[in-house]
């Protein structure tokens, strides 16, 4: 899995950002649109520092009354 990385310094790509929150790409691309995920990198495939996809996750999780992520 990609949480056994040093989180404060790994950049994971869209499908590794997915993974690691439990949602789908498609979810990655909202928060994207929302504001909620700023790429790193300005050209080329979307990378995300993995501490901002966890927030991310995190904060979508609490606002939705969810205190787990499902299995």
């Amino acid at each position: 899995m990609f949480l056994d990385c040093d989180l404060e310094q790994a950049i994971w790509t869209t499908t590794e950002a997915a993974e690691a929150a439990g949602v789908t790409p498609d979810v990655i691309y909202q928060w994207k649109r929302r504001g909620k995920l700023v790429p790193v990198n300005r050209r080329g495939w979307p990378r995300y520092r993995a501490m901002d996809v966890l927030r991310a996750e995190q904060s979508t999780r609490q606002r939705a009354g969810r205190t787990h992520v499902a299995a």
